[in-house]
């Protein structure tokens, strides 16, 4: 499985459990990319759950680091979360 393959799946499994979702990907390496994705805050544990077991998968079958941050895309942009 190439990156591209790798990536185009997590995008997927995202989409289907977030439709709302917006994705972003940066590659890093041939080997590895970023997925950043801004959802509501009811959803983002769904797409948590639908990502983790393929994304470790990927890493110890495909040699493939495919990481996924999910933020909530209605909290203000620049504050972080306290605790």
């Amino acid at each position: 499985m190439t990156l591209d393959d790798a990536i185009a799946e997590i995008k997927a499994l995202i989409m289907v459990a977030s439709p709302a979702a917006a994705v972003q990907v940066v590659r890093i390496s041939d080997e590895e990319a970023r997925v950043s994705v801004d959802a509501p805050a009811a959803e983002i544990g769904a797409i948590q759950d639908a990502v983790r077991d393929r994304t470790i998968q990927l890493m110890v079958s495909e040699g493939l680091d495919v990481q996924v941050f999910v933020y909530d895309k209605d909290a203000p942009k620049g504050v972080v979360a306290e605790g």
